[in-house]
């Protein structure tokens, strides 16, 4: 096949900046080669930045030595699984190289999760061991793991004042340091390991499942994506080599690590560049741009809320951001005209990531010092182009491609799609056929090959037999000066069948009623598409990268 043909075949390569190559030559088989060559190179630099505190990568290596060696002393075995359950914290990247020094597979927890949502994840990937915010274990685990028989025989607690000295109250006020008892401690476990300097535990193949990452849940009950080593060792370089990141440039964390743009977009990153990563434990405005201001980060990828936050409530100047040589955000698709917001307020561009937990974070993205395009039929901004070795097509219904322009699913396949989920044939075989991932995701390629999501396949209403997508009636809304945020979704209409409902949380200040937006709608739509019932919320709830959760507002 002649480069014509190729390019015909995938018109994106043809809108690659000049010189940019077409794939990659990967340099690692996973995290853990990612993580010697830092240590070889720079021992006594910095690793990790967590607050005030800093840890350097032989403290991250002998760290996570430590950790490795208490689960093997335990009886650990290759392949079993360690369960992460901390937020923003050294703790979560310890626990993480742990798991792959023993052997074992690092399942992600969310450390938001309450009762019933911690048991059914520990039931899925059975652990054999557990890693925990002490006042989770506390609070939540602890019940959990007495209540019926799980397959946890280690815990291990850490507190998020560990490892830094601010207290900020900002993010500690009125927490201690809890120690359980009926636990060990992560401090202790590392102050007194025996495991001399050096690799410890099973050797792991790139094909090896590396991580356990569970959906977002924005449509149902999560599932655990299997990630690879070489998944992830092949997406941190599609970070580092897409936005010509140089190595030891900071990364700010400011996206959720056990989520999987945090954990590509910002732990295996940092490893890869052998560059410090900035965490926060928690990401709120005035704390991030504490840590911003103190270690200058260059990097960030976060959802698009992260930004508004930092402008809203932070307060973030282009000053502020002055370090910084690309802003990324992924999770959700950005609004035109907050893209132009956000980029008056920080002084950078916004360059879109467009991506799933299954593909491993980027399997789309904005080349750096590149515009996104807007079409200007859906008035949406492209979310990129698929990045290197990445094939991506529109289909419709029964499978096959249709020409650009028109909506079909984005199916996408390359070396960062995920091989599985855990224990799940059934759900494998329908979302990831012959390696192919179903994304969901309802969107159209234009004739340059840039891809452009219009919404969820799930989330399209079906009013009185017309197709109406979400996003289209939020683009509108979003544009009347008063919303701040706004979500669509459709409700049961004994007439239509389903009618449109939007959900409408208002700028600071704004005078305007339910009846008023309801007229701005049907000025500006036709007749099946505005909505017929608007009520005004505080805030829409969101998953922890900025999704907004459809089926908790259908109730």
């Amino acid at each position: 096949m002649g480069p014509d043909t190729h390019e015909r075949d995938h018109p994106w390569l043809a809108a690659y900046p000049e010189g940019r190559p077409h794939s990659l030559d990967r340099e690692h088989d996973g995290g853990l080669s990612m993580l010697r060559s830092a240590v070889a190179a720079k021992p006594g630099d910095p690793a990790l930045h967590y607050l005030d505190g800093t840890l350097t990568w032989t403290d991250l290596d002998r760290g996570s030595d430590a950790l490795a060696a208490l689960l093997l002393s335990r009886g650990f075995a290759p392949g079993e699984r360690l369960a992460v359950c901390v937020q923003n914290d050294p703790a979560f990247v310890i626990g993480l190289l742990a798991a792959w020094k023993a052997g074992g597979v690092a399942a992600l927890v969310s450390p938001m999760s309450r009762t019933r949502e911690l048991d059914a994840i520990l039931r899925d990937c059975e652990p054999a061991a557990l890693l925990i915010l002490d006042d989770l274990y506390e609070d939540v685990a602890r019940g959990v793991l007495a209540g019926a028989a799980h397959s946890v025989h280690t815990v291990v607690t850490v507190s998020p004042l560990d490892g830094q000295h601010s207290d900020d109250p900002r993010l500690f006020d009125g927490l201690d340091r809890r120690r359980p008892g009926d636990t060990l401690d992560l401090g202790a476990v590392i102050s007194t390991g025996l495991t001399p300097h050096g690799e410890v535990g099973a050797a792991t193949a790139p094909d090896d499942v590396a991580v356990l990452a569970y959906t977002s849940g924005t449509t149902g009950r999560p599932k655990g994506a299997m990630l690879t080593h070489r998944n992830l060792a092949h997406s941190a370089q599609v970070y580092r080599d897409w936005h010509d990141l140089r190595p030891g440039e900071p990364v700010l964390a400011l996206s959720p690590v056990f989520h999987v743009t945090g954990l590509v977009g910002g732990v295996l990153l940092s490893l890869l560049l052998g560059s410090p990563l900035v965490l926060t434990h928690r990401i709120l405005p005035g704390v991030t741009l504490d840590a911003v201001r103190r270690w200058r980060p260059a990097f960030a990828i976060a959802a698009i809320t992260a930004y508004i936050g930092l402008v809203d409530d932070g307060h973030a100047t282009p000053d502020d951001f002055a370090s910084f040589r690309v802003l990324a955000s992924g999770g959700a698709p950005i609004e035109p005209a907050t893209a132009d917001r956000l980029e008056a307020a920080l002084g950078h561009y916004i360059h879109n990531v467009y991506g799933q937990t299954e593909t491993t974070s980027p399997s789309h993205a904005v080349p750096p010092g590149v515009r996104a395009p807007v079409d200007e039929g859906t008035r949406t901004l492209s979310v990129g182009l698929p990045v290197f070795d990445t094939v991506a097509r529109i289909v419709d219904d029964a499978g096959a491609e249709v020409p650009a322009g028109e909506i079909g699913e984005i199916v996408t396949s390359g070396p960062q799609v995920s091989p599985g989920y855990w224990r799940n044939p059934e759900a494998t075989a329908e979302g990831i056929p012959d390696g192919r991932l179903r994304t969901g995701d309802v969107g159209f390629m234009d004739a340059e090959g840039w891809f452009y999501v219009v919404d969820r396949r799930k989330d399209m209403i079906n009013a009185s037999g017309y197709k109406v997508w979400p996003r289209e009636v939020e683009q509108v809304l979003a544009d009347h000066p008063a919303v701040r945020e706004v979500a669509v979704v459709g409700i049961p209409d004994d007439y239509r069948g389903e009618s449109v409902k939007a959900f409408v949380a208002l700028r600071e200040g704004a005078d305007v009623d339910e009846a008023a937006l309801v007229r701005y709608c049907r000025d500006r739509m036709a007749a099946y598409k505005y909505p017929r019932e608007i009520e005004l919320v505080a805030h829409l709830p969101r998953t922890t990268t900025g999704k907004v959760l459809r089926r908790m507002l259908r109730g």
